[in-house]
């Protein structure tokens, strides 16, 4: 008590939900400074219920947010910071990932289908054969995104095919749709008690069920999809009062920014002109490039997505992005289920202390590939394994897989804009791995730039938090933004030894294409090949006509 009279003043605070594939986070930054004063981390269990399924719960993932906002305020409290001073908060999470609730009793009805799902492949192959010309770019024009397993219609589709508790309370009128921002803001401003159904343009976009031209969601792709409509969160902008929150130490401060993560690492990583672009490096790894206000269609497997709308008469805009899978999932893998390493540390150190993969690669393609293939039916693949290929080399080619997968999308952005970058700034947890960031720039033949505070992700949520109407803590005025300090990794190797290593690494890619479909196949009759059944059929014919003649003799 004594303490509390002796609380420093602050400049105005503002807060962020980090909250990822991984792990949830909550983070406060003095919004003249973007100084990161405080935050907490709690870990989200990933359940893998049958091959390709990846699950979460959405209940422990709203309490983990309770928790970590609990948390780090604590820790702002115990160095005499008033958490009265955190004037708004933000949100930004796992793009894509998709929940379905009962609005009457707050309850999920299933749980949360990641965006790393594959249980919806044979619905994808499906749509994809039934189109002309089996294109999976034939709603691009609208949704700037392909078929694929990766985006939430296909996942929403599946859950009100399969699950009765879902098909009975869309049938009542109530069920409730939303990517983990909507069941964040829903249950944080009231839950059943008139918590907001909302979502942001940038999530919204993620869905394949809106128009990134009428920024709305699209009757005719919701009729594709057989979506009813009155179950979709309303869509507002990415900077604005959407609710307060109703419970907990931050009851009554409002919610006011909401962004995809990979957007919210665009806006933290100050990528507000046209051509500017990041690489984030978490679970997946995600190149975007602002385009401005216009969108850009790839003509090399690229996405087309809103960037961000910061505020609601604010113009949109747009982003080309490049998405990979697996980047940070390796290491987990390699932990978890090979046990080679106990940590990420451990996998820079092996990686390190060896030096090259010794001819080993390693496409990591566990839920397909992504951009710019959109290839669901590869398969993860290690190629040019010999006797002395041991899990050094093995920490190696992972680490380099996340490179030659950033180069492979880096290529597609610089040829759809025709201007080749010439230096790329990266953000994420993986990015504190400094050999992965030299070979990441060997592998570029370019420069990478590194920011000494690598939460861009939260830092984005909460400038768009702090500069929303009826807050205005934060100014995105170009003179007001704070100088990001950095760290450079320049190239160290010669092109012709990177283009050797890459061009490799792209024959390796090829053998793992077409791995796994969900097509049947024609192995159970023999007359599925005409020419061998002919042969079949005239043997059997001429052995009856043997037995025949013998009998007859």
């Amino acid at each position: 008590m004594v303490a509390s009279s002796h609380r420093i003043n602050m400049d105005p605070l503002v807060g962020a939900i980090d909250q990822g594939t991984s792990s949830t986070r909550f983070l406060v930054f003095n919004s003249r400074t973007a100084a990161l004063l405080s935050h907490h981390q709690v870990e989200i269990k990933q359940l893998f219920p049958k091959e390709g399924w990846v699950e979460e719960d959405p209940k422990e993932i709203l309490q983990s947010v309770y928790e970590c906002i609990e948390r780090a305020c604590e820790k702002l409290t115990s160095v005499n910071i008033d958490v009265s001073n955190i004037k708004a908060v933000g949100v930004t999470n796992q793009r894509e990932t998709t929940v379905v609730w009962d609005k009457l009793t707050g309850e999920p009805l299933y749980n949360a289908i990641v965006w790393l799902d594959l249980r919806t492949q044979s619905t994808v192959e499906h749509l994809i054969e039934n189109t002309s010309g089996r294109d999976k770019n034939h709603l691009r024009h609208k949704t700037g995104l392909p078929l694929s397993t990766y985006f939430s219609a296909v996942k929403l589709r599946w859950l009100l095919d399969n699950v009765e508790a879902v098909q009975q309370a869309v049938a009542s009128r109530r069920a409730m749709f939303g990517t983990i921002d909507s069941w964040l803001i829903w249950c944080l401003t009231g839950g059943k008690s008139d918590g907001i159904h909302c979502t942001d343009v940038t999530n919204a976009s993620r869905t394949m069920l809106f128009n990134i031209h009428t920024m709305a969601w699209d009757p005719e792709l919701c009729k594709y999809f057989g979506v009813p409509m009155h179950i979709l969160p309303k869509v507002r902008s990415s900077s604005e009062i959407y609710g307060l929150l109703k419970a907990g130490v931050l009851s009554g401060i409002p919610i006011s920014g909401c962004l995809g993560d990979q957007s919210a690492a665009l806006v933290g990583q100050m990528c507000f002109q046209d051509g500017s672009v990041k690489n984030t490096y978490g679970t997946g790894c995600f190149l975007l490039r602002n385009t401005g206000t216009k969108p850009v269609m790839s003509n090399n497997g690229l996405l087309t997505t809103v960037a961000y709308k910061m505020g609601r008469d604010k113009p949109a805009y747009y982003a080309l992005e490049g998405s990979v899978a697996i980047a940070g999932a390796v290491v987990r893998w390699l932990q978890d289920n090979l046990g080679i390493i106990s940590s990420s540390d451990e996998l820079e150190s092996l990686a390190r202390s060896v030096g090259t993969s010794y001819g080993c690669y390693f496409v990591p393609a566990f839920s397909g590939l992504y951009a710019p293939y959109w290839e669901p039916s590869a398969r993860g693949i290690i190629c040019g394994l010999t006797q002395f290929t041991n899990k050094r080399h093995l920490s190696f080619a992972a680490l380099e897989a996340v490179c030659f997968q950033t180069r492979e999308i880096l290529d597609a952005m610089n040829q759809d804009s025709g201007i080749p970058l010439t230096q790329l700034q990266v953000d994420g947890g993986m990015t504190n791995n400094r050999l992965l960031m030299q070979l990441q720039a060997d592998i570029l033949c370019i420069p990478v730039v590194k920011p000494y505070m690598p939460e861009t992700t939260a830092l984005g949520a909460a400038m768009a938090a702090g500069a929303a109407e009826g807050v205005r803590v934060w100014s995105l005025e170009p003179e007001d933004l704070s100088a990001v300090m950095s760290e450079k990794f320049d190239p160290q190797i010669k092109l012709e030894e990177s283009e050797f290593r890459y061009a490799r690494w792209k024959k390796a890619v090829k053998r793992s294409m077409n791995w796994e479909t969900t097509q049947t196949e024609s192995r159970a009759s023999i007359f599925s090949s005409i020419p061998l059944g002919f042969y079949i059929i005239g043997s059997m014919l001429m052995l009856v006509g043997a037995k025949y003649l013998a009998g007859r003799l």
